[in-house]
């Protein structure tokens, strides 16, 4: 499944979180709880926008629980969770925001689409992938959550742009996020 996305993930970066699976784990927790703050953010920075808050404040606690899950499986692993560390690929989608208030909205809504799109890519390539059927199971119940993440973001940009400037812009996003995909070192990372 593409998920709209320009550029599919290469094999290459399946085979290397099957071969590294507990480091990619506690990359996964990590970003887990990044997407809930995240949401915060958008809650601390638009109190205004009354159906982005209540909409933000449901994804804080649904990524809050993303992570929880991830956490008890990492305890199962016997592994903990690292040091923040900076992701490439965050940071490089995170430059290619526009200033000015409109344009800064827009694109943040676009951005964590495009960001939950290749989440949901992404994990539903672990959930077949996996030998473990439990496991297995997570994933792909977490590729259907990223989905309507994904959905949730564009519909929200829609409620306040106009649908030609945001299919325009989303365009233009698929087109970056490609770009930034492809300019990345493979790592056991979901990014």
């Amino acid at each position: 499944m593409n998920y709209s996305l320009k550029l599919d993930s290469p094999g290459e970066w399946l085979e290397t979180v099957l071969a590294n699976f507990d480091e990619f784990l506690v990359d996964h927790a990590a970003n887990e709880r990044k997407a809930s703050a995240a949401a915060l953010s958008m809650v601390a920075h638009y109190p205004d926008k009354v159906t982005l808050v209540e909409t933000m404040v449901d994804l804080a606690l649904e990524e809050l629980n993303h992570y929880r899950q991830v956490l008890n499986l990492m305890r199962q692993r016997n592994l903990n969770p690292g040091p923040d560390e900076k992701d490439p690929y965050v940071n490089e989608i995170i430059k290619q925001v526009r200033r000015g208030a409109d344009h800064y909205f827009l694109d943040r809504l676009l951005s964590a689409a495009v960001i939950e799109a290749r989440g949901a890519e992404r994990f539903d390539l672990l959930g077949a992938a996996l030998d473990d059927s439990d496991l297995r199971g997570f994933y792909k119940t977490l590729a259907r959550s990223e989905h309507k993440h994904q959905e949730l973001f564009v519909v929200l940009a829609r409620r306040y742009f106009p649908n030609d400037e945001i299919d325009d812009r989303w365009q233009e996003w698929l087109q970056i996020e490609a770009r930034i995909l492809g300019s990345l070192t493979i790592r056991p990372r979901l990014h």
